[in-house]
């Protein structure tokens, strides 16, 4: 019985008290950026992280730093990066964020998202966090 409990209390904290803090930021690798917006509000960031060893693969996060508030850095995307990525400013607060792997159409990870409403999060764990849930309006998962 208490290994039962251990176990899903593991699971309830990984899935529900999840935060992007948990990101291996130590061993990262810069990605594109900084991408201004037009306005200069808002710089976009992305970082790879490698993970798995030689099988492995590599993860992206986009990171936002908006001046306007002291500099506030907040993480607005998480995904497994595919052969393809780029991030361009749509207007001044929506960034589109192309992830996609040509040979594999299934692969498409590509999303618009309007900073300071909308994250994505590839496995949906930002989606069902309770401590993020103030930090967006809509999550969007694969």
């Amino acid at each position: 019985m208490s290994v039962f409990v251990l176990i899903s209390s593991i699971y309830i904290y990984e899935v529900y008290f999840f935060t992007f803090k948990e990101i291996d930021r130590e061993s990262t690798q810069k990605g594109p950026g900084p991408i201004i917006s037009p306005t200069g509000e808002y710089t976009a960031n992305a970082y790879y992280e490698l993970y798995g060893g030689a099988a492995g693969g590599v993860n992206v996060w986009v990171d936002i730093t908006n001046k306007n508030e002291k500099n506030k850095v907040q993480t607005i995307y998480y995904s497994d990066v595919k052969s393809n990525f780029s991030m361009e400013w749509v207007d001044e607060n929506i960034l589109y964020i192309l992830n996609t792997g040509p040979n594999y159409p299934d692969s498409n990870r590509s999303i618009k998202l309007e900073i300071g409403k909308e994250i994505y999060h590839e496995n949906g764990l930002a989606c069902k966090s309770l401590i993020m849930k103030d930090e967006y309006v809509t999550c969007y998962q694969n």
